[in-house]
């Protein structure tokens, strides 16, 4: 996908999750509710951020560019869908 402007609705703290892929087997993250611009109603996205750009804080309010990446899997035969940013920028 390519980069879209974006405006912080939420930014949540941030915390540290079991990886088994991180040294150290810990990982930071943080959830951000990110919205398209052009109005009050326009599309909004709960995406998690991880390692490095989950210590990037973007306040609420702020614009940044971002690059999303959608994915589904499967859970006890239901679907999920996660969205992780790729890449943020506050600007």
């Amino acid at each position: 996908m390519d980069a879209k402007i974006l405006k912080v609705v939420k930014s949540g703290e941030m915390i540290s999750v079991p990886s088994e892929k991180a040294e150290g087997g810990k990982l930071n993250k943080r959830t951000l509710v990110l919205q398209e611009l052009g109005g009050k109603y326009e599309n909004q996205y709960v995406v998690s951020t991880f390692g490095a750009l989950a210590a990037v804080r973007c306040e609420e309010g702020c614009l940044v560019a971002a690059t999303l990446r959608f994915q589904t899997h499967e859970h006890n035969g239901a679907e999920y869908q996660d969205i992780v940013a790729t890449e943020i920028v506050a600007m």
